[in-house]
């Protein structure tokens, strides 16, 4: 029973010590107008492009009353649009404002500064240790005895990635498709003019790390002042099924909103089954589709987009997919 109690006493310490270290006791959160758990509903908010009262509920755990209050002040203060369900008249599709999308925004970035800063002041050997005893401690006190959320970070890229991206690339795909050098060569010349032409503001690179070491990536890049375009999703074989693709194109998704692009295009080929799976879910349509010889195989190339609304627009439900005619300019993985 001693080790029982002086294990619960390190436990409870340890709580202490972490919400004080986070600013969890702060009036608001990082800076913001926002409760703790007002800004765990907009974080939920922003993940999604739409949603409802009760799929937010279940996926808080908190009370619905209690949430239907911080909805209502939401509403009041303009960060969220409620609109009645086309599907069930009983629901409302809610969805963040251009406002709401904005505090979001400014929450993310201070909290990924709070904890870049803490993370900072170790050196790379204890930063893994570290990360480590955190997923420990989740999986160990999570329902199924995995992580609730991912067991992987995050970050943008560093000198050495894009060369290593490239690599992987052709890898892979040679591996798993077929495909030859030529296609190695496409990969190195799309790497070498994001580098060349890297527009901070409008582009990004996003990495995905688990355990020290790369588990994906993607791009996005501009193609004009309106149109953004997705490259270079992959994810590496060990890392599969942990959501790492998905959660990089929500990525791409969020920050061409934020860069007001008002489109994001793609180009894939029908081999790439489980890519295609990951376009489709996160709103993309496929809007045509060619045969053709390249890297050694016969393939079908697919062209692929995503409308992304002005600021102001009323959100919508995902609508089906279907292909229409008409040319699109020519794009590349």
């Amino acid at each position: 029973m001693g080790e029982l109690e002086d294990r619960v006493a390190i436990v409870r310490r340890f709580s202490r010590f972490y919400t004080r270290k986070i600013g969890v006791l702060h009036e608001g959160l990082l800076g913001s107008p926002l409760s703790l758990t007002e800004g765990r509903v907009v974080w939920e908010l922003a993940q999604r492009e739409t949603t409802t009262a009760s799929e937010l509920a279940a996926e808080l755990g908190i009370d619905t009353g209690y949430l239907s209050r911080i909805l209502g002040s939401f509403e009041k203060r303009g960060l969220i649009d409620r609109r009645p369900s086309e599907r069930d008249g009983r629901q409302s599709i809610i969805a963040l404002t251009e406002a709401g999308r904005t505090l979001y925004a400014a929450i993310d970035a201070r909290s990924r500064d709070a904890v870049a800063a803490m993370l900072g002041a170790l050196d790379g050997a204890d930063q893994v240790r570290l990360v480590a005893a955190l997923e420990t401690a989740e999986r160990l006190l999570g329902p199924s005895g995995q992580p609730a959320g991912p067991c992987y970070i995050l970050r943008s890229h560093q000198p050495g990635d894009i060369g290593w991206i490239v690599h992987r690339h052709g890898v892979l795909y040679a591996d798993e498709y077929g495909l030859d050098q030529i296609f190695e060569a496409l990969v190195a010349q799309i790497a070498a003019g994001f580098i060349e032409k890297f527009d901070l503001a409008r582009e990004r690179c996003w990495i995905a790390e688990r355990q020290g070491a790369i588990a994906g990536a993607v791009l996005l890049v501009k193609d004009s002042d309106e149109v953004a375009k997705l490259r270079l999703l992959y994810v590496e074989p060990a890392a599969r099924g942990l959501g790492i693709g998905t959660r990089l194109v929500a990525e791409c998704i969020r920050f061409a909103r934020q860069a007001r692009y008002r489109k994001i295009t793609l180009w894939t080929n029908d081999v790439l089954v489980a890519a295609r799976r990951i376009y489709q879910a996160s709103g993309f349509r496929l809007v045509r589709e060619e045969p053709h010889r390249s890297f050694g195989r016969d393939l079908v190339g697919q062209y692929w987009e995503l409308p992304l609304p002005p600021p102001g627009a009323p959100p919508t439900e995902a609508a089906g997919h279907r292909v229409r005619s008409g040319k699109l300019p020519r794009a590349a993985v």
